[in-house]
């Protein structure tokens, strides 16, 4: 009977050691489809490519909402931005909102972030502070990242899992980190949705060599991991956030803004060198998350776990990913929502006869007109270049609706909502857009506007989604 008692002492701590680790490393503002993972023809990211060699590639993983904080919100929550609260950038979630923290600590995790937070309250996410990493996505230079902290969080307690989040700010502008020698200008293959122009493609190199940066970051991050010993016990995700700020991405709702790298590593659970076309979105990580360390809960997530697709057990996760975008306070008032089954995309414009403008590439709020200068190269040659024009003429006016067929036409270039031959898959998108709106209480244009936006900032909220 003594021993019968010992054994049921250590049963905790033999739970907690079967629990994986997990470790979220988070670029800035990186354009998926700028990684060689995912077909980027200039970036070089030795660390990347190595982490997708030894794991899965999600193809088709979406942020809800294209920018840091919503979809930052998003992850951590489990929540899409009506229903965790933070529906605009620089906001708030709901003082009930719970995150990664709080559903993990039942299960016996520690949960620690490093680097960038940009979401609160802090009673809401309430991660431990990690050292090392540089919180301030603008600064230029960065501070020096020292891997110290990590190292410490990380080994502290070997019978008690880790789930750790190092949130770079890379490269998110200034692009002003990195070897820019190593991406000669005139070499670049720019994106068929950013316009060619001399200042352009200097930018363009220097926000290349920002990824090559964060991706020396990433193999410094996973090097500390594997000395740690604990490398083969942990669950690595990689993630990019939304597209970088060149025009058409971030604060959009196409794919460049709303597509996001999703790289797991996972050793003995996770094949290596393998990757899936399940659709997933990252309101489905904290349920991931929590099915894999075997944490039951009744929470009221809009995601869902995909651990079977981790697994392997799967190839199909979610039918659709949605999207929702309120411009306020980036610029005046411009609600988007969009809706993809993972090879078409549905966008509905609620205030097509407004003009779109963002602060930060207008170059409307101080210095910020030195992180985006090549946006002026843009206007300045649009009137003796047709495709310029055509570029500056889709970011600004936008129709009601718009309809891609993302899978033959990756950048969203052509239009096809207005082409009878597709008025099917539009009226079925549209359809399934309307029901998860109607689903997340969302009020549409009412959303974007001053009242909606401070009131989120004070931690109060204009609108509540349905139960």
């Amino acid at each position: 009977m003594k021993y019968l008692f010992q054994l049921f002492a250590l049963c905790p701590l033999l739970f907690a050691s079967a629990a994986p680790n997990v470790l979220i490393i988070m670029a800035d503002d990186c354009t998926f489809s700028d990684l060689p993972v995912y077909g980027g023809q200039n970036a070089i990211t030795p660390n990347i490519d190595w982490l997708a060699s030894q794991g899965l590639v999600f193809e088709k993983a979406y942020v809800t909402s294209a920018m840091c904080q919503p979809c930052r919100a998003e992850l951590y929550t489990g929540q899409q931005p009506m229903r965790n609260g933070c529906a605009w950038n620089h906001s708030a979630s709901r003082a009930e909102t719970k995150s990664l923290p709080q559903h993990l600590a039942p299960a016996g995790y520690r949960t620690g972030i490093a680097g960038k937070v940009h979401v609160t309250p802090r009673s809401v996410f309430t991660f431990e502070d990690v050292p090392g990493f540089d919180a301030n996505a603008v600064r230029a230079p960065t501070n020096p990242h020292d891997l110290a902290g990590v190292k410490e969080f990380i080994s502290r307690d070997k019978a008690q899992p880790f789930c750790l989040v190092v949130a770079l700010t890379e490269p998110h502008v200034p692009w002003v980190m990195g070897d820019r020698s190593k991406y000669p200008p005139k070499k670049l293959k720019l994106p068929p949705n950013i316009a060619d122009t001399p200042k352009t493609r200097e930018d363009f190199a220097s926000y290349l060599a920002e990824i090559t940066y964060m991706d020396g970051q990433v193999g410094e991050i996973l090097a500390a991991l594997e000395e740690s010993g604990a490398a083969q016990d942990t669950l690595v995700l990689f993630t990019s956030e939304q597209g970088s700020q060149f025009p058409g991405n971030k604060w959009t709702c196409w794919d460049t803004g709303l597509h996001t790298t999703l790289i797991a590593r996972w050793p003995g659970k996770v094949a290596a060198g393998t990757r899936t076309k399940a659709l997933v979105q990252y309101a489905d990580v904290t349920p991931t998350l929590l099915d894999v360390a075997e944490a039951k809960t009744d929470h009221n997530f809009d995601g869902s776990s995909f651990a079977a697709v981790l697994r392997g057990e799967k190839q199909t996760h979610r039918a659709y990913a949605y999207a929702a975008h309120n411009n306020i306070p980036e610029g005046p008032a411009y609600p988007i929502r969009s809706v993809t089954d993972g090879e078409w995309r549905y966008i509905r414009n609620l205030l097509p006869e407004e003009i779109y403008i963002e602060k930060h590439l207008m170059g409307l709020m101080g210095g910020a007109t030195a992180h985006n200068p090549y946006w002026s190269s843009w206007m300045a040659t649009a009137l003796d270049n047709p495709a310029t024009y055509t570029l500056v003429k889709r970011y600004i006016r936008r129709p009601a609706e718009q309809l891609y067929h993302t899978a033959a036409d990756p950048a969203e270039m052509t239009d096809l909502a207005t082409d009878l031959q597709h008025s099917a898959i539009k009226a079925k998108l549209s359809a399934e857009l309307d029901r998860w709106l109607a689903a997340q209480g969302d009020p549409g244009i009412p959303l974007d506007t001053h009242e909606a936006h401070q009131a989120a900032k004070k931690g109060g909220h204009l609108y509540f989604p349905k139960d």
